[in-house]
């Protein structure tokens, strides 16, 4: 097998939901060829195909593949080992999935296929245009051939690639979930208080970005403020009254609370 000319690699992308739907077209814009789609949804890889310049729609699993000098992943985490095992990988593939929390270790009991994680630590959500040179890629491989596939492509898409194992991976994963689903939740929460009090969700915008702000610009747990880093037991109490008919949040709030104190 001829060495790939890692500027314009042939690509098969199995899986067509938010990942692969903001991938795909960056690696077509980065000057990759998207080969096929496949999806368990014909429809939903139809139309992501049709974004891509001359990809085709793959409907079956059952033959080998059509060749490429890689195939991504773009699946949920329990998806990966069944469609692992139940595709007909063609000799030598080079395989890559796109998990932050999934060892390479799942390739393991595919010793026919080159496994490797290409993991993009991002949120994807329709609509949304990505920075896709800001966009972190975390790189690891079972060859030193494919994770040289690997880094030059990430490569082709953003400056900030590395190499990690999958111990600091899902680590890594932990961190993104706590600084994004998280923080995310817990805004939900503020925007329904506010929309209980016929407030709009604006007033809060400065203060959500002047905490991301310095929260990046410094270690947060050193900047921390508000009534639980200055133990003010009235305010706590009264912030625990006026969340009494939410009790999940009144919950959360006290244990956020703990959490604070505990770091002080």
């Amino acid at each position: 097998m001829s060495a790939p000319d890692f500027s314009s690699l042939r690509i098969g992308l199995l899986g067509s939901g938010r990942v692969a739907n903001h991938l795909g077209p960056a690696l077509a814009a980065a000057g990759h060829h998207v080969a096929f789609v496949w999806s368990r949804t014909a429809p939903v890889a139809a139309a992501l195909a049709a974004r891509l310049p001359d990809a085709q729609v793959l409907t079956t699993l059952a033959s080998p593949l059509p060749p490429a000098d890689l195939y991504l992943l773009a699946v949920p985490d329990a998806a990966v080992a069944p469609l692992l095992a139940t595709t007909a990988w063609p000799a030598g593939a080079l395989v890559a999935h796109l998990a932050g929390a999934l060892p390479l270790a799942v390739f393991e009991a595919q010793p026919a296929v080159r496994g490797g994680v290409f993991y993009p630590l991002q949120t994807f959500s329709p609509g949304r245009e990505l920075d896709w040179p800001t966009v972190p890629f975390c790189i690891e491989a079972n060859d030193l051939a494919a994770e040289t596939t690997l880094l030059n492509l990430a490569g082709s898409l953003s400056q900030h690639v590395r190499r990690l194992d999958s111990a600091q991976r899902l680590k890594l994963h932990v961190a993104a979930v706590f600084a994004n689903n998280f923080t995310n939740h817990l805004l939900g929460i503020a925007d329904a208080l506010l929309a209980e009090a016929e407030l709009p969700a604006e007033l809060l915008a400065p203060l959500v970005r002047e905490t991301v702000d310095k929260a990046l610009a410094n270690p947060p747990f050193a900047v921390q403020t508000g009534p639980a880093a200055r133990r003010d037991a009235p305010t706590l109490a009264a912030h625990q009254a006026a969340l009494a008919a939410h009790p999940a949040w009144q919950d959360l709030y006290e244990r956020l609370t703990a959490s604070i104190q505990t770091q002080l």
